[in-house]
């Protein structure tokens, strides 16, 4: 991933997740994320959930083919941009690569030192990131 890029993604807040459910169809859910060195992390935090077992979860365990959307929206129109992360994910609830997940989530947003980050953590290896703007360099 380009510095551009890897910029983009640190300033932007959130981010759409993307699974593959087992009918085959497109599971989308916002999430929050950070970086950690060349994989991007984000994790199932303690917030009310409606089911015990998350379907982004159940998707990765069976698929773990994922796609991340980040993007800029503004009324001025040549701010536009977006950031499309395709990857494959993988799930972590303990160990060393679990821990930095956690911390890098936690140093990203202050709201979790109130809210229970517990896990699992998606860790998203990037295989290809696409990116547009209406102004390239």
């Amino acid at each position: 991933m380009d510095e551009r890029t890897a910029s983009r993604l640190d300033r932007i807040r959130v981010a759409t997740l993307a699974t593959i459910s087992a009918d085959g169809r497109p599971h989308l859910v916002p999430v929050v994320f950070a970086r950690d060195g060349d994989e991007l992390v984000t994790a199932v935090d303690g917030k009310p959930k409606k089911q015990k077992t998350l379907a982004r979860i159940a998707n990765i365990s069976r698929d773990p083919r994922v796609t991340l959307l980040a993007h800029l929206y503004d009324e001025e129109w040549s701010k536009l941009w977006w950031v499309r992360v395709d990857g494959t994910a993988s799930l972590e609830e303990h160990g060393e690569a679990f821990s930095r997940a956690l911390s890098a989530l936690r140093n990203r947003y202050p709201q979790y030192e109130s809210v229970d980050l517990t896990g699992p953590v998606i860790r998203i290896a990037i295989e290809r990131a696409t990116t547009w703007d209406p102004n390239p360099e």
